[in-house]
C-alpha cells in the first residue's frame, strides 16, 4: 500500500464508519438533559438525544468512565461532577464569580432574598451564581440556567449594553414575556434599552408566578465593556427600587473594580 492511500485511510479513520463523529454524539448525551430531565433511563437518552440504544449505552459508558455521566442504582443516568469540574474553570465565569461573591453576599444580607449574577451567552443570558436566603420569594431560573434576555432584570442590561446590530436582530424577533406568554412592544422595549443606557441601572417586574422586581446593573471589565449584570430579585409587595438601585449599582461598580476597571464609565 502506498504512502498516499496509507494518509487517506489514517484520515478517514478519525470519523466513524458511519453518522457523526463520536465526539458529536457524545456531546448530544449530554445535551439530552436539562432542568427538568436531571436524570435519564437508557431509552430516555436514546430517544433525546436520536441515538440508538446501543450506540447511547457504548457512549455512555466511556462518559460515566471518564466521570462526565454517574448511574444511580435504578440505572438511571445524570451529568457527573466531573463536568462541573471542568466547567469552573471557565474564565468567564469562575474568575468573575470569584470577584463578586463578597459583593453579592452583601447584597443577600441587606435583601434577605435572591442576588443574580448573569453574563451574555448566545441569544440568552447564562446564571453564573445566584445567592439565596432562606424564604426567599420563589425562584424562576436556577445557576446555570439560561434566561430570556427581554423579561428578565440581568438580561435587559446585558441587551442594553449589547453591540448594536446584536439588538436589532433580537428586536426583529416575536418576542413574548415569559413566563405570561405576553406579546412584547418593540418600541417599548427600544425606550426601556435606552433608559438603561441613560441610567446604568434596569427595573423590571413580572407578574407570575409571583409578583416581584428585579433591579439590575452592569458589570464592566478593564477595558469598560460589560460582561456580565448583577440583580436583586424580590417581592413586589413593598419593593423600592429606588432604595435598591443604589445597592446594586455600588455592587456593580465593587466587582468592576475588582475585575479591572479603574474609572466609571462615562467619566472623565
Amino acid at each position: 500500500m502506498s504512502e498516499e492511500v496509507s494518509a487517506q485511510t489514517r484520515v478517514r479513520g478519525r470519523r466513524p464508519s458511519q453518522g457523526e463523529p463520536v465526539v458529536d454524539r457524545a456531546l448530544a448525551l449530554l445535551d439530552a438533559f436539562d432542568a427538568t430531565h436531571p436524570y435519564l433511563t437508557l431509552s430516555e437518552l436514546s430517544r433525546r438525544s436520536g441515538i440508538p440504544a446501543s450506540s447511547a449505552l457504548r457512549l455512555a459508558g466511556r462518559l460515566l468512565e471518564w466521570g462526565a455521566l454517574e448511574r444511580d442504582a435504578a440505572g438511571r443516568f445524570s451529568i457527573g461532577l466531573r463536568l462541573w469540574e471542568v466547567a469552573s474553570l471557565t474564565p468567564r465565569g469562575h474568575g468573575l464569580r470569584q470577584v463578586a461573591l463578597p459583593f453579592m453576599g452583601d447584597l443577600e444580607e441587606v435583601t434577605r432574598q435572591h442576588v443574580l449574577l448573569a453574563v451574555r451567552e448566545g441569544d440568552e443570558a447564562l446564571m453564573v451564581e445566584r445567592l439565596s436566603s432562606h424564604g426567599a420569594v420563589a425562584a424562576l431560573y436556577r445557576p446555570g440556567g439560561r434566561m430570556p434576555l427581554h423579561s428578565t432584570g440581568v438580561g435587559l442590561v446585558l441587551l442594553a449594553f449589547a453591540e448594536a446590530a446584536f439588538q436589532e436582530r433580537i428586536l426583529g424577533q416575536s418576542l413574548m414575556h415569559q413566563p405570561e406568554n405576553v406579546p412584547v412592544s418593540p418600541a417599548a422595549l427600544r425606550r426601556t434599552l435606552a433608559e438603561i443606557r441613560r441610567d446604568g441601572l434596569s427595573t423590571f417586574r413580572r407578574g407570575a408566578p409571583g409578583p416581584i422586581v428585579s433591579v439590575a446593573a452592569p458589570v464592566h471589565d478593564a477595558q469598560g465593556t460589560v460582561v456580565a449584570a448583577l440583580s436583586v430579585v424580590v417581592p413586589a409587595e413593598n419593593a423600592e427600587p429606588r432604595l435598591l438601585g443604589p445597592a446594586v449599582r455600588t455592587a456593580a461598580r465593587g466587582i468592576s473594580r475588582g475585575l479591572g476597571l479603574r474609572r466609571a464609565p462615562g467619566t472623565a
